[in-house]
């Protein structure tokens, strides 16, 4: 018995590792359901800690829980916030779609510290994991609060960063080469040109819009349904808890969270949460977009586009000597394709609001912390080890800009589309330049060819 310690809940006693914090609901789902190697992410371990904390001060002072227990609650909870005791926290993805066995995971532990913390101060309280740190919530509510406070945070403190320092790195590069004039494409076929700083300004405006739309879909996710407690109604708790713990959350965190105008949608829908991730399946398609014009951009190096150079991080192959892959633009295409799965996953999770409640939500927390994550992760890498050490081949630009015979669109004010046609079928059949075929065919003079011709000129409307 040395190892184990005996707990008990509603069912009856259960063993428990006696060096763990959990208690007895905590180790009955641990042991019901074996399923994956995908356990409740740690952020949710850190929101969960904020909320409870967030509780037990306003319970607190609205006399619902004495100052000794809060206080030890509340330590409890700064110890977790500060990385203690976070091997007690076993459970997996696949459990109860409530999140009612994490949510019971975290009271147990907290209760079960609070109690050590109170017991070392010589008092004889004790901390009851449904009674005290559980009180005025249900899972029903704290859950979908913590989807959204973590939905919240990681946005704000990791993907928007991400993407401003992406931005910033993308603005650099196009001011960089601004002078290079290039070959546009449009359906992988010769255009008009362009200068290599306009294409990678087009990319610096993508992220700068990505990063405008997840701002203004995070005002959706500041609503938090605590205080509805079971199915809405906010049984079991004060009138004044929900706006009350929503304030002390957003002062404890900074952000600015609000209560829920109505718990009964905040119980059943995932609505918010849905668009949101529909947002970040949005940037994880500019993404690949980006990630695919770096790699066609620096195919070759000699039989491809090869416009740019990338950093050659590691060799590219295990049988090709001095083969270079992009492989920071693959793994962040790689992402990309994850986010779009996981919006497909939490489309259809958030669709599963029965009655008075959503039923994926341990789901819809490891899609969503997991698609930010990676985001985050990915376009910090992608900008390091990639963007920032791009370099224009200009040799190579200047070949293909030479010898692009859609340049001849510049002639169709002066000559007309059906002369300029003929001028670039000319030189194609005949393999000459535009020039020649445009001499040859007298619709225009030498000097007015090279004025109309001029790249700097094709790049900017005529003014």
């Amino acid at each position: 018995m040395g190892q184990y310690r005996v707990e008990k809940d509603s069912l009856g006693e259960v063993r428990v590792p006696s060096d763990k914090l959990w208690g007895a609901q905590t180790e009955r789902s641990y042991e019901n359901f074996p399923i994956g190697t995908e356990k409740m992410p740690l952020e949710m371990v850190h929101v969960f800690a904020i909320l409870k904390r967030s509780a037990a001060k306003v319970n607190r002072d609205l006399d619902l829980l004495d100052g000794e227990r809060a206080a030890a609650i509340m330590q409890a909870c700064d110890e977790i916030l500060a990385g203690q005791w976070l091997d007690n926290f076993p459970l997996a993805v696949w459990q109860t779609g409530s999140g009612t066995q994490f949510n019971m995971n975290v009271n147990e532990v907290i209760a079960h510290r609070a109690q050590q913390i109170l017991k070392a101060q010589g008092s004889d309280l004790l901390v009851h994991p449904n009674d005290h740190v559980n009180r005025s919530q249900s899972s029903n509510d704290i859950f979908p609060s913590a989807l959204h406070v973590v939905t919240y945070l990681q946005t704000k403190k990791n993907l928007l960063p991400a993407l401003a320092e992406f931005s910033a790195c993308l603005r650099a590069k196009a001011t960089e080469n601004k002078d290079i004039i290039k070959v546009g494409r449009t359906h992988l076929m010769d255009a008009t040109p362009l200068s290599l700083g306009q294409e990678i300004s087009g990319w610096q405006g993508i992220i700068e819009r990505d990063q405008e739309i997840l701002t203004d879909g995070l005002c959706y996710i500041a609503r938090l349904s605590m205080g509805g407690t079971a199915v809405g109604t906010g049984i079991n708790t004060h009138p004044e808890f929900a706006e009350r713990v929503a304030r002390e959350i957003a002062d404890f965190t900074g952000m600015p969270f609000v209560t829920a105008p109505n718990k009964f949608q905040s119980l059943s829908s995932r609505s918010e949460l849905a668009a949101f991730h529909g947002l970040l399946k949005a940037l994880a398609a500019d993404l690949l977009k980006i990630a695919n014009d770096v790699r066609w951009l620096a195919s070759g190096p000699r039989c491809g586009i090869g416009e740019i150079t990338i950093p050659a991080n590691e060799p590219g192959s295990s049988i090709m000597p001095s083969k270079v892959n992009p492989t920071q633009a693959e793994a962040l295409t790689m992402v990309a394709v994850q986010v779009m799965g996981n919006d497909a996953t939490v489309g259809i999770a958030a669709s599963q609001g029965n009655f008075q409640l959503n039923v994926y939500m341990p789901l819809l927390a490891y899609n969503l912390i997991q698609s930010i994550r990676l985001l985050s992760d990915a376009v910090n890498s992608f900008r390091k080890r990639c963007v920032s050490g791009i370099k224009a081949n200009q040799a190579r630009i200047a070949k293909h800009l030479e010898e692009c015979l859609i340049l001849v669109t510049a002639l169709v004010p002066v000559i007309g589309y059906d002369k300029a046609a003929e001028i670039g079928k000319k030189a194609a059949k005949e393999n000459i330049t535009l020039k020649e075929a445009a001499l040859a065919l007298k619709y225009i003079s030498a000097e007015d060819f090279d004025f109309y011709m001029n790249p700097q000129r094709l790049i900017q409307p005529e003014k």
